[in-house]
């Protein structure tokens, strides 16, 4: 009786085992802003806003490089995307411009089966702090945390919700360091820079302004235990000192969100299947941890494949790499780790 019990409440927690667990906001855009002009309509307002949202999920979760593959892809595919949309206060009559949100939720299930058939990676940022240092070398000085255009407005300029880009508070002993590599500073080790966020996602950006028309920049990253470096070269096209800077801080900031989205790429077309162990000692284990997998946008599904009354055997189908899976599950508080040769799972 207890087995059969048993078997129903499993029945009941995993009935949608078939079905895409994630609940998760990454094909939802918000807060998109479409004039309301007078004489148009809501249909032709809500369908503008369509493909700007459209755009704006793209930018989010796609490479530069991969952005123009849909530049030609029809109105009428587009919307196919959506699985609805909230709008906000129509403005009135006697207020004939005004701006109007829009928040768009794409469907996932369409949006891969379209990366499926291009065969494009798209990325699922996980962790979104960046800890970055940018050092001015001008006039054979080398500016660090004073005298420093990029330092003191970095966060000024192109905000963005993809990437928290966190600044280092003035640290002499990171000076010391940066003096002693000045006549070399391609050889500085990030890792040095940053010995109390270590674990974290890091950029060095080294600038140098020689009075030139062309002056270059130089990246030094490490992105989720992965060293990536990257030089760029920025042309003054007659801009005065102050706009310079801004381009420069713009197009870096760019390339570098672009960097971590490369390192969190997801391709739908090579899902990766995983058998774990649970304990079912206790039926809230069960119940916890399927809430909890439904937040995550990487796992797939998950599928009983054996239980009795001590464990149950599952099978989880996930994209991205194992260690993404990792992180993510550690975030829902739940712990994957390998013991005797077997993945096994609890929630904590």
């Amino acid at each position: 009786m207890k087995l059969f019990k048993l078997i129903i409440f499993i029945l009941i927690v995993f009935f949608k085992t078939e079905t895409l667990f994630s609940e998760n906001n990454l094909f939802n855009v918000n807060n998109i802003q479409v004039e309301k002009k007078d004489k148009i309509s809501n249909k032709a307002l809500a369908d503008k806003a369509i493909k700007k949202g459209f755009n704006q999920l793209l930018d989010k979760i796609l490479l530069k490089k991969d952005t123009d593959l849909f530049s030609n892809l029809s109105f009428s595919s587009i919307k196919e995307l959506v699985v609805f949309y909230q709008i906000g206060k129509i403005p009135d009559k006697e207020n004939s411009e005004q701006l109007v949100n829009f928040n768009i939720t794409f469907d996932k299930d369409k949006i891969h089966n379209l990366f499926f058939k291009t065969g494009v990676l798209y990325s699922k940022i996980s962790d979104k702090e960046l800890y970055v240092l940018p050092i001015l070398f001008k006039s054979n000085e080398v500016n660090v945390f004073n005298n420093n255009f990029f330092y003191e407005k970095w966060n000024e300029i192109y905000k963005t919700d993809l990437i928290e880009f966190v600044l280092p508070l003035e640290n002499i002993e990171s000076i010391k360091i940066i003096n002693e590599q000045k006549s070399n500073p391609i050889n500085l080790k990030v890792e040095k820079l940053f010995k109390e966020y270590s674990v974290k996602n890091l950029a060095l950006i080294l600038i140098e302004d020689s009075a030139r028309n062309k002056e270059k920049v130089y990246i030094k990253t490490r992105i989720q235990g992965k060293n990536i470096s990257k030089s760029l070269e920025f042309k003054r096209e007659n801009l005065d000192t102050n706009k310079f800077y801004e381009k420069i801080v713009y197009e870096t900031k760019k390339e570098l969100i672009d960097l971590v989205k490369s390192e969190n790429l997801i391709d739908v077309r090579t899902p990766s299947f995983l058998n774990i162990r649970l304990s079912v000692n206790k039926k809230s284990n069960l119940v916890i941890l399927n809430s909890r997998i439904k937040t995550i946008d990487s796992i797939e599904n998950i599928f009983v494949q054996d239980f009795n009354k001590n464990f149950m055997s599952l099978r989880i189908k996930y994209l991205g790499k194992l260690e993404k899976l990792i992180n993510d599950l550690r975030k829902e508080n739940i712990n994957l780790k390998l013991i005797n040769e077997k993945w096994v799972i609890k929630t904590l």
